[in-house]
């Protein structure tokens, strides 16, 4: 009995031995902000598709909140192997490829269509910038629209260039701070976080910020204006690390990459919805101004000089990325 039982264990090991295993691949993403923030959703989406295509093979493991890094943060860490994924605003990127600030170039995308023509799969500008940043050691796996960028402003409503001169703006970029400082505004960058106790301490007069932020922020009860201006597009990305696609399966790639197809599209068809919605919430709370057809051309004339700042910044990328712009 016990010589047959250790032979039947025996069998049975060898047995199991010679069995393939599944393979069970888990990605672990940073994102900054809730789940339940339109980014949060779309990340969601994501790992829904993946998983279910995949068979469960692939976990999508989501931190959001910025529980495991902040924005500034997400590049070096996902380049360095630190996390597989992250989901980052593109112009984090602009101290290495100072090129994907073309989005902050003052109504270098004054339409939608645009926007949706320049951050397309496969447009010459996409893959310009996405081709840079694969060489940093992380992979675009998609592109995820934000959304286009307001000015709020507490006591004195800002419609004209001329409004905001000798007023401290916050923004979030240095080419939004070359916009601010072209009408005589005063540029201090701060994190998305620390707009509400700015605006509330009066630390700034006047702020920059995607539309779709004033509600979930609570920005409503801190600012009294909101200007509609449209002067610049918020891209974020989902990237993974270059060396983690590279090990990853014919299979598993091409199980990442529909699904990352799929859902940058879904969100890029309802963010204009989601603009109208914002923008009529905010009305609720706000004194909402749009601006005419007059109203933006002389902004765009006072704004004018960042152009070519960008341009030197930015060099031989930035003057293609621009090209490819004014080509659309």
């Amino acid at each position: 009995m016990k010589l047959k039982t250790l032979l039947g264990s025996g069998i049975l090991m060898t047995a199991l031995a010679a069995m393939p295993t599944l393979a069970e691949t888990t990605l672990k993403v940073t994102l900054q902000l809730p789940l339940k923030h339109h980014l949060g959703q779309n990340m969601v989406d994501f790992k829904n598709e993946v998983e279910k295509a995949s068979n469960g093979d692939i976990k999508i493991q989501i931190f959001p909140s910025a529980q495991l890094y902040k924005d500034k943060e997400v590049h070096h860490a996902v380049s360095s192997g630190a996390i597989e994924m992250g989901v980052m605003s593109v112009t984090q990127l602009a101290g290495t490829i100072p090129a994907v600030d073309v989005f902050y170039v003052p109504f270098m995308f004054p339409t939608y269509d645009k926007v949706i023509k320049a951050t397309a799969p496969g447009s010459e500008l996409r893959t310009l910038l996405d081709n840079e940043i694969i060489a940093t050691g992380a992979r675009p796996l998609w592109w995820q629209a934000y959304g286009g960028v307001a000015l709020l402003s507490k006591e004195k409503p800002i419609r004209l260039p001329e409004d905001m001169a000798g007023m401290k703006v916050r923004v979030f970029g240095k080419t939004l701070g070359e916009f601010a400082k072209s009408v005589d505004a005063a540029p201090t960058v701060m994190a998305g976080s620390e707009q509400f106790l700015a605006y509330q301490r009066g630390t700034v007069d006047a702020g920059m910020t995607g539309i779709t932020a004033v509600g979930p922020r609570k920005l409503y009860q801190v600012m009294d204006h909101l200007t509609l201006t449209n002067h610049a597009n918020i891209e974020f990305m989902t990237i993974i690390n270059e060396k983690v696609w590279q090990g990853l399966t014919e299979r598993e790639r091409d199980i990442l990459q529909t699904a990352a197809v799929k859902v940058e599209q879904q969100l890029r068809d309802k963010i204009q919805t989601l603009e109208t919605e914002a923008a009529a919430n905010a009305r609720k709370e706000m004194n909402v101004i749009e601006l005419s057809a007059d109203d933006v051309a002389k902004w765009q004339q006072v704004t004018r000089p960042v152009l070519d700042s960008f341009i030197d910044n930015a060099g031989p990328l930035g003057q293609q990325v621009i090209d490819a712009a004014r080509a659309l």
